[in-house]
């Protein structure tokens, strides 16, 4: 009996404790141990703002008969032995997974209940998109150029600021003082991740060190820089990627792009479009062919140029270079990366565009996997369509 009512006074004490802390700790925090490490599913969590389509514009791709037969590169059996390539996606937490040669589908596939209906989160693959909205909207001219100081247009920054470029931030050279892990609640990852504020985080930034000394990775340039996109163009972010690419494009269906709150609806820039595949991927063709699409220049040529091309010693966590929210290979190709293993890798040599979208990244070098994938295909696309 002494037993039970002990239990019982455990557990409401639990329950105030609960209580309490509840009135402290941020809801970020909160939020962070009940949703725990970002998943598949955080497209729906999350307050949302749409980016439309026009259903009366789509652009069809090409689709070949059949898919083609890949085979597990031997370097990617080390561990484990596959009887089909299917086998190797599924084993290793791919949800979807598409080629593309020139503008053509030659594999397309789907996991896990997913389709190419299915609306999947990107996470930092969006940061790629939002490096195209600086090139257009420099184009356009609403930004003078990458080397303009950031306090031009971030007015709540103090002068400490002031030498940091749009490029540092492209770049991942800005100097400011940010913790990119998610291991840790309290750490600014997942404060900004979580957050329901993202403005008022802002205001609270510092600085660690000079501009353009030294690369690392932090998802808070790529919410400056959308916010400079923002209030250059004095459009909304989502809204401003559905006027200069998705409408444009034709793309096939509507995406979103995730927000801190219904109040203040942030743009989480540096994560966050969801979309269906075949519409990544055709980005992924935009920047194939220099960002021109149906004839019609969408992203400027020389930006598409200027940020896949290796520029500085700027090197990521598996050692690829670094340039304006893109990671380059020596042999010309480049990729955008997101932390679930979502990909969009283009090989402008061998007129190839790659997308994996997954539950994980399984220890996979995705890339890696795709550089030698590209050496199975042939040259000639009519032998691959079929034809």
């Amino acid at each position: 009996m002494r037993s039970k009512k002990k239990r019982t006074v455990w557990t409401v004490l639990i329950i105030i404790l609960l209580i309490v802390a509840s009135l402290f700790l941020p809801k970020y925090v909160w939020r962070y141990f009940y949703w725990n490490f970002a998943d598949i599913n955080d497209h729906k969590k999350f307050p949302r703002l749409e980016v439309a389509n026009d259903p009366a514009h789509i652009t069809q791709l090409k689709i070949a008969s059949s898919n083609f037969q890949f085979s597990v590169p031997e370097s990617f059996t080390t561990k484990k032995e596959y009887e089909k390539f299917e086998d190797f996606l599924l084993l290793n937490d791919a949800v979807a997974f598409l080629v593309l040669k020139n503008d053509s589908i030659i594999y397309e596939n789907y996991f896990e209940n997913f389709s190419k209906t299915s609306i999947i989160p990107s996470f930092s693959v969006s940061k790629a998109f939002v490096s195209a909205l600086v090139g257009i909207a420099i184009d356009e001219g609403y930004i003078y150029s990458t080397n303009q100081s950031i306090t031009f247009f971030l007015k709540e920054l103090n002068k400490e600021f002031d030498n940091i470029t749009i490029e540092d931030l492209l770049n991942m050279r800005s100097g400011i003082q940010f913790e990119e892990g998610y291991s840790n609640p309290f750490a600014e990852m997942p404060k900004y991740y979580y957050g329901t504020n993202l403005l008022h985080y802002i205001k609270k930034l510092k600085i660690e060190e000079e501009p353009d000394l030294h690369y690392n990775y932090i998802s808070v340039n790529t919410l400056l820089v959308g916010q400079i996109v923002e209030r250059a163009t004095n459009t909304k972010l989502s809204k401003y990627l559905e006027q200069k690419i998705w409408k444009p494009m034709g793309m096939e269906s509507s995406a979103s792009w995730s927000i801190d709150s219904k109040k203040d609806k942030t743009v989480k820039a540096f994560c966050c479009i969801n979309a269906v595949a075949r519409d990544f991927a055709r980005f992924g063709l935009l920047y194939l062919n220099d960002g021109k699409w149906n004839g019609k220049q969408i992203v400027p040529a020389e930006w598409v140029k200027r940020s896949t091309r290796i520029i500085n010693d700027s090197r990521d966590s598996q050692g690829y270079p670094y340039t304006y929210q893109w990671r380059v290979i020596e042999n010309g190709a480049f990729f955008a990366k997101g932390i679930l293993g979502q990909y969009i890798l283009v090989f402008p040599a061998k007129d190839l565009v790659f997308v994996r979208l997954g539950k994980s990244v399984a220890d996979i070098d995705w890339a890696d996997l795709f550089v030698k994938l590209s050496e199975q295909i042939p040259q000639e696309q009519s032998v691959l369509l079929g034809e």
